[in-house]
């Protein structure tokens, strides 16, 4: 009955880690937040560059957008390709605002040395039982993956002082305390990539959009009666290849943007296994006998009873 009791009273403990819940809740809030302000400041930053940097009459025969932009003078050109072009250079400077996010978010995680190098440190530091030098190296690397480490190698100290649980029960806790760590580090890592996943989807339908309009103005023209008007079956291949050209870029940059995070991602999710793993090893070897030697002194102190 003691003994249930003592393991009824050890139950609460994962309760320290709400805070860092509530610290990784806020980081969330703040992802949100951060997509919200970035998204319509693209969009407003994108229609002003349209409107007085690639409309302006300055960059067209006669100083008007409604002519032929100079020769050799492409943000006229670009300027041609219609109301569509706004849109997509709001897409690609989203792309480039998030990635810049995520590069900074990501190398922030990996903290302040390699990645490699920290796991070799926790290794050696555990070999020879030096838990406290190793959370030390965690101090000094910082970011996602040491925090994780971290939080396995408390539970590894709080098991080793524990005299109620069996060692498969200790070994299951600090497993468990490992992957809830892991958890609530690795939204944040892949958080707004999401958003670079639909902009590659959508960028160039959205450029496919501006391909058929300016192909629509561009039979339109071939379509009048008499002589064709040049000038705006012109416009309208302008228009359509300018939409093309600008949907396939915002594609191309966000799809190589997304698998690269990703693989980042995917390397610090090994390192964090790869270190757990040596944990729970570490543990389970110099722990052997952990469960017979606390279950000895209360047998024997029940037959005197």
């Amino acid at each position: 009955m003691e003994k249930k009791n003592a393991v009824s009273t050890n139950a609460p403990k994962p309760a320290t880690s709400k805070p860092a819940a509530t610290a990784k809740q806020e980081g969330g809030a703040a992802g949100s937040i951060f997509a919200s302000i970035v998204i319509p400041v693209a969009i407003v930053v994108s229609v002003l560059i349209y409107m007085f940097i690639l409309g302006n009459p300055a960059n067209f025969e006669g100083g008007n957008p409604e002519n032929h932009p100079l020769p050799g003078n492409y943000l006229g050109v670009v300027y041609k390709g219609g109301i569509i072009v706004p849109m997509l250079i709001s897409l690609n400077l989203m792309i480039l605002t998030f990635a810049i996010e995520r590069f900074l978010t990501i190398n922030k995680a990996r903290g302040s040395k390699g990645i490699e190098q920290f796991v070799r440190t926790i290794r050696q530091r555990l070999n020879v039982n030096d838990i406290n030098g190793a959370m030390a190296a965690c101090d000094s690397q910082k970011g996602s993956v040491a925090n994780v480490v971290k939080a396995g190698l408390g539970k590894y100290k709080e098991m080793e002082t524990d005299r109620t649980l069996a060692k498969d029960q200790k070994i299951l806790a600090i497993q468990k305390e490992i992957e809830e760590s892991t958890a609530l580090e690795l939204p944040m890592l892949e958080k707004n990539l999401v958003i670079i996943s639909t902009i590659a989807s959508i960028s160039t339908l959205v450029g496919l959009i501006g391909t058929v309009l300016g192909m629509i103005k561009a039979f339109s023209a071939l379509a009048t009666a008499g002589s064709p008007d040049a000038v705006a079956l012109a416009n309208g291949i302008s228009e359509a290849l300018i939409n093309t050209a600008l949907g396939i870029i915002g594609s191309t940059i966000a799809i190589i943007a997304y698998n690269f995070f990703t693989s980042k991602i995917d390397a610090l999710t090994y390192s964090i296994d790869e270190a757990g793993f040596s944990i729970i090893q570490t543990f389970a070897a110099q722990h052997d006998n952990a469960g017979q030697t606390s279950t000895a002194p209360t047998t024997h102190s029940s037959v005197n009873i």
